[in-house]
């Protein structure tokens, strides 16, 4: 199965080693910052920018003011949900994000016409299968914002999306109708039972995977959740990229902050930046449960 879907990335290669090629600093505009549930929903003129920007690339914004405590002197990062080419009108970059910092808590409190500072696009993106495949889109809470991205993309290319959302609550389940829009079917679950069915988003997969015969999984969320799709990925004998969540302090590669362990072609573990060669990876390569530790066996390690 593996060897037979023959992924690309729309004409753009991962950009490991390359250090975001296409990434560029600048001030943008924003148009909207509206509260959506426990999230907010934020869109951002950027022009010519959003022409580079695909499915699982993240930007990296600056918060606060110049007289700001030291705790806002670093970027935050966050998933790009969708990228929108309005052609001689510009470019719009969508945000969903959930303010729970004081930087993301800051730019939450931002108004229309406010400006931002802004490195994007960064960090890789998600493989497009070059021929139709059959497709699951697995997300946990705001994670999922970039599979409503990916999943018109794949839509676009005649592929069949099934999405699942999942997370503790209905009230953290984001935009529940537009997923319905993009997908082919769309599965709902939260831990307490207040929406769609109750449990996690690996209590409904297997199901889904047989019923409509998924050959490769998309994923975005939390680590434990990836690594649980990862799991039953590897059961089925299935693709699986996911894009994982690491913080950022810099997200241009120089802090080391967001390394994990990552398994390369050679059967060698290497402690890798996911800002770089992140975020999205496949899952059968990442060493999950290291819980910020160094794997034994580790190149480089003592």
């Amino acid at each position: 199965m593996v060897s037979t879907l023959n992924l690309y990335s729309d004409g753009f290669p991962k950009m490991t080693n390359t250090i975001n090629r296409l990434a560029v600093n600048s001030k943008v505009e924003i148009i909207s910052n509206k509260k959506i549930g426990a999230y907010h929903l934020l869109l951002l003129s950027v022009g010519d920018i959003a022409r580079a920007v695909r499915p699982g690339n993240f930007i990296a914004i600056a918060v606060g003011d110049a007289e700001g405590s030291s705790s806002m002197l670093l970027r935050r990062s966050f998933a790009i949900s969708r990228a929108i080419d309005k052609g001689s009108d510009g470019g719009i970059i969508e945000l969903v994000m959930s303010p729970v910092g004081r930087g993301s808590r800051w730019l939450a409190a931002r108004k229309e016409g406010d400006q931002l500072n802004i490195i994007a696009p960064l960090g890789t993106s998600f493989g497009i299968p070059k021929n139709p495949v059959r497709a699951l889109l697995v997300g946990g809470g705001y994670g999922s914002a970039p599979l409503f991205g990916l999943s018109e993309l794949l839509k676009s290319r005649g592929c069949r999306t099934d999405m699942v959302l999942g997370a503790s609550t209905a009230m953290k389940i984001y935009a529940p109708l537009e997923g319905k829009r993009s997908v082919s079917s769309l599965t709902i679950t939260t831990e307490d039972g207040s929406a769609g069915i109750k449990g996690r988003v690996t209590d409904v997969m297997r199901e889904i995977i047989r019923d409509n015969e998924a050959e490769i999984i998309y994923s975005c969320g939390p680590m434990g959740m990836l690594e649980a799709v990862q799991k039953i990925a590897h059961e089925g004998d299935l693709i699986h990229q996911c894009a994982v969540e690491e913080s950022m302090a810099c997200g241009i590669g120089i802090c080391m902050t967001c390394v994990l362990p990552v398994t390369g072609d050679d059967g060698v573990i290497r402690m890798l930046r996911s800002c770089i060669d992140g975020p999205v990876v496949d899952g059968d390569r990442v060493v999950f449960g290291s819980q910020r530790q160094i794997p034994s066996g580790t190149w480089g390690s003592l």
